[in-house]
């Protein structure tokens, strides 16, 4: 039944038409209660019109993804694993918005201190366009493989791993001149590989000296 379009909402949708159904203004003022909730942080409300309007057709829900994740993040009973999987389940299920939701999930999966897997995602999609013209993704995998080359005393690096973080940051720059943290990541790379480098150096020198000493050694005794 047509409607007169007096009503006057809160909040904008991904769809501004003015409802022409009783149900289309139920919706929207569903997703006004929604949005009102978020702000005032009364997730539980926010969750019970969340789970309303993903079940109405009208409602592109998939579109809403952000929403949905922010009200799962609320829920910290199980950790952090719940938010990954929907990230993930977003991922397959909305392609167009792929790499924003990829950014959301690798971020959450450092703050998880699981690198080894953030970088394992990143090293799936970074190859392929879009993703390898993104500044941020490179920053992540970077940081990754960064903490990835420390060993369990953090006080020795892989050179390898160092090697490949260097490259990611240096990616990150090429698409982001202005981007600080990129500058900050390889100045402090180069500090690291010239200390390694110091060491290996006086470790071989060290050496040398032994083996030079050894001789004499063995001449005196006989």
């Amino acid at each position: 039944m047509p409607l007169d379009n007096g009503h006057v909402f809160l909040f904008a949708t991904l769809n501004s038409k003015q409802p022409s159904t009783a149900r289309k203004v139920h919706i929207r003022r569903l997703y006004d209660i929604l949005q009102l909730s978020l702000l005032r942080q009364d997730f539980a409300r926010a969750q019970r019109a969340w789970a309303i309007l993903a079940r109405c057709k009208e409602v592109d829900w998939k579109a809403l993804w952000s929403t949905g994740l922010q009200i799962l993040e609320q829920d910290g009973s199980n950790g952090e694993e719940p938010t990954i999987e929907y990230l993930r389940s977003m991922m397959l299920q909305f392609p167009e918005e792929r790499p924003v939701i990829l950014k959301e999930l690798v971020f959450r999966l450092l703050l998880d201190n699981n690198c080894r897997v953030a970088l394992d995602e990143l090293e799936l999609y970074l190859p392929s366009f879009p993703y390898q013209e993104n500044p941020t993704l490179h920053i992540y995998a970077g940081l990754s493989a960064m903490y990835l080359a420390q060993d369990s005393s953090g006080l020795s690096f892989n050179s390898s791993m160092l090697r490949q973080a260097q490259t990611h940051f240096e990616h990150a720059l090429i698409q982001d001149p202005a981007n600080e943290f990129a500058e900050i990541f390889i100045d402090k790379i180069s500090v690291l590989q010239k200390a390694k480098t110091s060491t290996e150096q006086e470790s071989e020198d060290e050496n040398m000296t032994v083996d030079d000493i050894e001789p004499d050694r063995k001449r005196i005794r006989s």
